[in-house]
């Protein structure tokens, strides 16, 4: 027997949250082997389009729409029995001006409750930056959690603040994760209890370990002057660009805020700081030992992308996509935990960093 789920995605990316739920899966003995299947996908991103396609449709671009989201006609899409969607996180993060609600992207997360709304699937996996809990001095956040509580049929829902260096993940990411299950399902889910607490995993670990051959995908290098190289060789592990150390004449003139990541160079010892997928002139994340940014395999291994992952697009665009990215391994998790939940398979687990608040926890549907 084989309980296999279908899943539609929207502001799909690349696919990190989609290779999670591709490599997820629960087998038990009663009830079969439970999994996720691809049904469709959407991205405005030309180029991540491309990479989902061939990475998680197998090269069927059939099944991916590269659309605005607001032109995708929700109603005529294929069937149902998951939905995904990280929805965008410009107008939440906390660089920025946080308009939340109030601005051009905020609002978009409407379109996920018009998918819940109409194909009302089993359950769902909404993503987003911490700054989503503070948007619109908390209003956004509770909103959002209304609208998808009461789209539908409704759903009990699940935030939880996930750190996915406690998930194995060689870096510091942290995002707001809501799973909803719809409310006539007799099931609750619950957060998986994190397994890398004291133990994360390394940047040297997950750059070296193995080695990444010099012919791998997406590996090219970055050419910098040679003023930035000299200034990269008095920046020590872990240290940027104020670090006191570096030359007079090799400093930055810049006035007002310094932002701690501006030519960071990783502590080969620790999780590697977030990786983002845009930026200027230090921003790129910088190697412990090498003067120089990481390629794009290197941060697409701090991301848990395997190496056979291949990224189409310039340069810039394949950064974009791997920073936007949710981690697949930490994605994979979630979506393992949740074929658990249906499965019936019990599992360690922690409390929502909600429970008790905004009726989560409980089983029935919001009613802010």
């Amino acid at each position: 027997m084989f309980m296999v789920f279908t899943m539609g995605e929207l502001f799909c990316g690349a696919g990190g949250l989609a290779l999670g739920a591709k490599k997820a899966r629960v087998s038990t003995d009663k009830h079969g082997d439970f999994s996720i299947q691809h049904a469709w996908a959407n991205d405005i991103d030309e180029w991540a389009c491309v990479s989902y396609a061939h990475n998680i449709l197998d090269g069927d671009n059939t099944r991916i729409i590269n659309l605005p989201v607001q032109e995708l006609n929700i109603e005529k899409l294929p069937s149902i029995d998951a939905f995904v969607f990280g929805f965008p996180c410009n107008d939440y993060s906390i660089v920025g001006e946080q308009k939340g609600l109030d601005g051009d992207y905020g609002p978009l997360y409407t379109y996920g409750v018009k998918v819940l709304d109409h194909h009302e699937p089993l359950w769902f996996v909404a993503e987003n930056v911490t700054g989503l809990q503070s948007a619109n001095s908390g209003m956004a956040f509770e909103k959002i959690l209304n609208d998808f509580a009461q789209a539908g049929r409704g759903y009990k829902l699940t935030p939880h603040l996930y750190r996915f260096e406690e998930y194995g993940v060689p870096q510091t990411r942290h995002r707001i994760i809501i799973v909803g299950i719809r409310s006539d399902q007799d099931v609750v889910f619950r957060v998986p209890a994190p397994t890398h607490i004291e133990n994360h995993k390394s940047s040297r670990e997950a750059i070296e370990s193995p080695p990444i051959p010099k012919d791998a995908l997406n590996h090219e290098f970055t050419r910098h002057s040679p003023r930035v190289v000299e200034m990269l060789r008095h920046i020590p592990s872990g240290e940027n660009a104020w670090y006191e150390g570096i030359p007079e004449e090799l400093r930055l003139n810049v006035k007002g805020a310094r932002l701690s990541q501006i030519y960071r160079r990783l502590d080969p010892d620790k999780a590697a700081y977030t990786i983002t997928g845009s930026g200027g002139g230090g921003t790129h994340v910088y190697h412990w030992s090498e003067p120089r940014a990481l390629t794009n395999r290197e941060r697409a291994r701090l991301q848990t992308f395997p190496d056979d992952f291949e990224f189409f697009g310039p340069k810039e665009k394949v950064r974009k996509q791997i920073g936007m990215a949710v981690p697949p391994e930490g994605a994979r998790v979630i979506f393992e935990a949740i074929l658990k939940t249906f499965a019936g398979v019990p599992y360690e687990y922690v409390e929502s960093d909600w429970a008790g608040q905004f009726g989560v926890g409980e089983q029935l549907t919001l009613g802010i």
